[in-house]
């Protein structure tokens, strides 16, 4: 059976500290975004703008933003679908994560389903879909789900070198089992999900078990070890905005392990899983600046009783303006919101007062309100 080579240094371990130390941050905030659902949005579309455009897509981030939304745009139609069918991928994984949290069987799944502490059940099914939502209407619909038939290498676009030579169609079936069996294996299941996140990526790559679309199928199906083992992270950031934006060092990692070994499974992972760690440390550090502003001491969720606090996007700068002043008194509040009416303030106000993050000290027309005293 395969199982990946690597060894973890102190720059991984760093790097996982680093992401540990923001999802706690971000899944024990006290006081977090109303509009936690618009982050999610705008992570999906930086996902999908990202994710096409390292890729060759020529479409801007507002074009991909109204296609995500459901509008009509005026470009080539190719770069239209490529985006379509990169949301439809994004729902995708949205779906296999509510069947396995709602306990109801995911594709091949054999497992007693009725077991809420099973790990989650990867099948070549779910890889296969995968490819089928990227290349819709894009390639041949003979090879839309299906594994190469023909050997294939890739090429360096400026020297016109071979930077990758993936193994022969013949293999594919068996070192995509192979791949399959090992996420699913008990040795998996003691990897920091992190690292079998970037194992996980790095090997679809390295075998490139389709004629088109590999990049995107292995980011994409990579992101299933971090959803099934907690490390969503309210699924807030996107690692395709990093690798993007870092695309030269992103393919250079990855032709630096090509070339390590013929044998796929017997590369050393060292530097790539260096390298991924880092990029995911990077984006939920992002992230957790976002909620960190707004709860800056975890006692906060002890005085509240455990429980998480959703602000307005009014209400947060209410928030912000005591945590950055001890208080504020009502005609600072209207400074603060000047397109907003009293009474809207006033029932913003009472909100805060009445969740238990803030506390109201004196009369109603002189009032004081600051956060609660920890």
């Amino acid at each position: 059976m395969f199982s990946p080579v690597f060894s973890i240094n102190n720059q991984i371990l760093k790097n996982i500290g680093t992401i540990e130390a923001a999802k706690a941050i971000i899944d024990e905030a006290p006081l977090i975004p109303a509009y936690e659902k618009q982050f999610q949005q705008e992570a999906i579309v930086r996902t999908v703008h990202y994710g096409t455009r390292i890729e060759g897509n020529d479409l801007t981030f507002q074009e991909v933003a109204r296609l995500v939304e459901g509008h009509q745009v005026t470009a080539a139609e190719r770069d239209i679908q490529e985006v379509i069918n990169y949301r439809n991928v994004m729902a995708y994984l949205e779906e296999l994560w509510s069947l396995y949290d709602a306990g109801m069987p995911l594709p091949e799944e054999k497992k007693d389903i009725n077991d809420k502490h099973r790990p989650f059940f990867y099948s070549e099914t779910i890889v296969k879909r995968i490819h089928e939502l990227t290349t819709a209407k894009i390639i041949p619909e003979a090879e839309v789900g299906k594994y190469r038939h023909q050997q294939v290498v890739l090429k360096n676009t400026r020297t016109g070198e071979i930077a990758h030579r993936p193994p022969p169609a013949i293999e594919v079936p068996y070192l995509m089992a192979d791949l399959i069996d090992w996420l699913n294996s008990s040795e998996s299941q003691d990897i920091h999900p992190t690292i079998k996140s970037a194992v996980c990526q790095y090997i679809l790559v390295a075998i490139h078990p389709f004629i088109e679309g590999n990049g995107r199928v292995s980011r994409a199906f990579a992101m299933l070890p971090l959803y099934a083992q907690g490390y969503d992270i309210r699924r807030l950031f996107s690692m395709e905005e990093y690798f993007d934006r870092n695309a030269e060092d992103y393919y250079n990692t990855i032709q630096n392990t090509h070339i390590l070994s013929s044998d796929i499974f017997k590369r050393d992972l060292t530097k790539w899983v260096e390298y991924f760690t880092q990029a995911l440390s990077i984006e939920l550090s992002r992230v957790k600046e976002k909620v960190q502003s707004l709860s800056r001491d975890i006692k906060l969720k002890q005085k509240l009783g455990g429980k998480q606090i959703h602000l307005t996007e009014r209400q947060i700068k209410l928030v912000e303006y005591m945590q950055q002043f001890g208080g504020l008194r009502m005609p600072d509040a209207q400074q603060l919101l000047p397109m907003v009416s009293d009474d809207t303030i006033w029932r913003d106000l009472k909100k805060l007062v009445d969740s238990g993050a803030v506390e109201k000290r004196g009369s109603t027309k002189g009032a004081y309100y600051c956060l609660v005293n920890i």
